[in-house]
């Protein structure tokens, strides 16, 4: 963590410590509050920051993003970053500089994009949807921010290609459903296209792993957020809460159970962070490791949050079943910790360091 990074991250939190309202977010029509994630992009330009300058961006990176997304977990506010984020990556790597030129600067500056590329399995790698010269069909699941999205690109196949292509987002036979979710959160939609489409770059599959990767960089981040307002919170709470005329928090067994979450915790972003930094030749063992570690802590914190909060932590007016269905929510976007298990497993058999 950078002085500017450290900086960044306390102006977001600053801002949603103000402005952020969960519940009338995540139960509003949008799903989340258009007027934050204006000043968020306006007054500190969350959006813009993996962006190029010479697309309008701020030049940053994956890294500083992350710092955003986790400050965003540990709130749970409802924003459309995370997808927004995975389709910029997505828009640079197709190499398309027209493209790019006309499409980031908007998006820096607050429009919603979204990337279709999941199967109703989360599958990556195997788009569902296919493309017939400048027509894509097909129907995709679990879309991030899919029914709200002003920018939509698909991932399709053509041919022996996988091809990056836009949509425009009142195109005829494109229909975006808005998908009940266990977590009410994360705005999830199920995307089917039969609709007129333009081609951005060539041949991405090569690309896939990247922008998996780089995905799953920006979700550990916000997982170790969310894990350590968890972990602070149930802290709190155990030195506030008393039996047997002493607060829970000074018997010996929960100091240890505490310590055991705080390490937890610290490795978990130890790796995000060592993801967040990494470089083309590291990122995909490091990105699979951070997936794997940041998924488990967050579901284990949050499980003995749950469980040390005793019958108040299963009420809806208590927070903590949100961050519970948040932990399990993401455990299966971009494939699961045993699809990435799996990938970290072959990259060191590969010798990739």
């Amino acid at each position: 963590m950078t002085e500017e990074r450290i900086a960044l991250r306390d102006t977001v939190r600053l801002l949603l410590s103000r402005a952020s309202d969960v519940r009338t977010a995540m139960e509003s029509e949008l799903g989340y509050d258009p007027a934050l994630w204006k000043r968020l992009c306006a007054d500190i330009g969350v959006a813009a920051l993996a962006i190029p300058e010479r697309f309008g961006g701020l030049g940053a990176g994956i890294a500083e993003t992350a710092v955003v997304l986790g400050e965003l977990g540990r709130t749970l506010t409802p924003a459309p970053l995370l997808g927004t984020t995975v389709a910029v990556q997505a828009l640079l790597a197709s190499g398309d500089d027209d493209a790019c030129a006309r499409l980031l600067p908007e998006i820096a500056a607050g429009r919603i994009a979204t990337l279709v590329w999941s199967d109703a399995q989360g599958t990556w790698g195997h788009p569902p949807c296919v493309a017939d010269g400048q027509r894509v069909t097909g129907q995709a699941h679990y879309v991030l921010d899919g029914d709200i999205a002003d920018t939509v690109l698909v991932f399709a196949l053509a041919g022996p290609e996988i091809g990056l292509f836009e949509v425009r987002p009142d195109a005829p036979g494109l229909v975006r459903t808005s998908t009940p979710a266990l977590d009410p959160t994360r705005g999830l939609t199920t995307v089917t296209v039969d609709s007129p489409a333009v081609r951005l770059g060539g041949d991405l599959t090569s690309a896939l792993p990247l922008i998996r990767d780089l995905a799953c960089v920006a979700l550990s981040a916000e997982q170790v957020g969310a894990a350590t307002h968890c972990l602070n919170e149930t802290v709190a709470y155990s030195k506030e809460r008393v039996q047997f005329g002493r607060p829970i928090g000074s018997f010996q067994a929960l100091k240890h159970r505490m310590a055991d979450l705080h390490v937890l915790v610290e490795t978990a972003r130890a790796t995000a962070e060592a993801a967040a930094e990494a470089d083309e030749n590291t990122l995909p063992v490091l990105a699979a490791a951070a997936r794997v570690h940041c998924t488990e802590a967050f579901q284990t914190v949050v499980a003995e949050m749950i469980q040390l909060h005793g019958g108040i932590a299963i009420t809806w007016e208590h927070d903590a079943h949100l961050y519970f269905k948040r932990a399990h929510g993401t455990a299966r976007l971009f494939g699961g910790p045993r699809d990435h298990l799996a990938l970290f497993t072959s990259s060191r058999r590969d010798g990739t360091r």
